[in-house]
């Protein structure tokens, strides 16, 4: 029940709306977890034994427990069910696990998202609770012991995450790119090398992240050859920018792997290779070339760019005109799939919501913490990529078929003789 609420609009457990979010919250999951069990139990009605009695029945309730969300920390006591079922091969009883509060829960995962990401900006493991107590209502659970914990289990994920055999796995595109978060890293000048691939199903994946110096040759060429000691295959193309060490070790380690320029980079290179009053009718330019419905149609856009430029800014156009193959290489493949290969939006997108914008910590902590913290926000984002366009082409990508713009070239049936 909700307490009395005085004339200040105060109540003895604090604000009002702060009750009323906690006693919403308490009320909408136990409605929750009530009805999940009363929907795992009647489909289960015809379960009987032989005396007809329900070998599925409610058991009353567990033990009451603190569960730390999103909203505020709440009470909650999930309903029991009795399950007299037997695992015919195993021999063991059947048991019920809610999908909404597993057994071991005592946080969301929202709260698991915001503690690596606090740990990122600067928070130390004893600084969680007050930080966090006066928003959740309670310090269950955000014990600097506890965070220490999670910290060393998020370690522990991440290196048996670059562990992992991946000759079972094939990436046929994969976007690389060299992210400077300003994280606790020991070194001023060291960023986060990041590897996302699409597998032949057409989903994303992350592939590797590891530490890396400026970008460098030698920094990608380490990873590179981890990847490939442990099995990974050489994928089709890979995207990335113009200016990483990573073409140098993709030459190095995957020779056979064709490159794709970023064109969101090269745009920003060769803006600013020239003045800000011609920059509006040199971006519009440049997006027709990468928008443009087929390569020769972007070629054309190409020569238009260096007769309307080249004069007046011969270095802005070189930028364009010395990697124009690398800068044209997605137009060899589906045309569904353009619009995530002339870019490493991938990358981009999901480190703009980890990207750190305040100074580097004054201590520079763990670099394995640190990234261990990386790897577990990204490893959450990765639920939320969405596959590629047509994924059910990326397949023939691999096999080898041949696309003129954009579209499948179907083999020619052989004649008979």
């Amino acid at each position: 029940m909700l307490s009395v609420v005085n004339d200040d609009g105060s109540t003895p457990k604090g604000s009002s709306i702060d009750e009323i979010v906690r006693e919403g919250a308490r009320r909408m999951l136990a409605a929750a977890l009530e009805a999940e069990v009363n929907a795992y139990i009647a489909e289960l009605a015809d379960q009987r034994d032989d005396t007809g009695r329900r070998l599925v029945v409610r058991n009353g309730y567990h033990q009451p427990r603190r569960v730390t969300t999103a909203a505020a920390t709440v009470e909650v006591k999930a309903p029991r069910v009795n399950d007299k079922r037997v695992d015919e091969e195993t021999g063991e009883r059947k048991r019920f696990s809610s999908a909404i509060l597993p057994p071991w829960c005592r946080k969301s995962p929202k709260i698991s998202e915001v503690l690596p990401l606090l740990y990122l900006h600067g928070l130390s493991s004893g600084d969680f609770v007050p930080a966090l107590e006066q928003f959740l209502g309670s310090a269950a659970g955000l014990s600097p012991a506890t965070v220490t914990r999670l910290t060393q289990q998020w370690q522990a994920d991440h290196t048996a995450f670059m562990d992992r055999d991946l000759s079972q796995v094939d990436y046929v595109y994969v976007w690389a790119d060299g992210i400077h978060l300003n994280i606790r890293l020991e070194e001023a000048k060291a960023c986060v090398l990041v590897l996302i691939g699409v597998r032949a199903d057409g989903s994303k994946e992350l592939v590797a992240l590891a530490d890396g110096y400026r970008e460098s040759a030698e920094s990608w060429a380490d990873l590179m050859r981890d990847c490939a000691r442990r099995g990974m295959r050489a994928p089709v193309l890979a995207v990335g920018d113009g200016a990483l060490g990573f073409w140098k070790a993709l030459a190095e380690v995957f020779p056979a792997t064709r490159e794709q320029r970023c064109w969101v980079h090269k745009t920003a290179n060769v803006l600013d290779s020239m003045p800000k009053s011609a920059q509006p009718g040199a971006k519009k330019a440049i997006q027709d070339i990468y928008n443009a419905e087929d390569r020769d149609h972007a070629a054309a856009a190409v020569k238009t760019f260096e007769k309307l430029y080249g004069a007046k800014f011969p270095k802005a156009v070189k930028k364009i005109t010395d990697d124009q193959e690398q800068l044209l290489a997605f137009y060899n493949y589906p045309a569904e799939h353009w619009i995530h290969l002339r870019t490493t939006n991938p990358i981009e997108s999901t480190f703009s919501t980890v990207r750190l914008r305040t100074k580097v910590t004054r201590g520079a902590g763990s670099r394995t913490a640190a990234l261990a913290m990386v790897f577990k926000l990204v490893e959450s984002a990765q639920q939320r990529w969405r596959a590629v366009n047509a994924p059910h082409l990326v397949a023939l990508v691999r096999a080898g078929a041949r696309f003129e713009r954009g579209q499948l070239v179907e083999r020619p049936t052989a004649v008979a003789a």
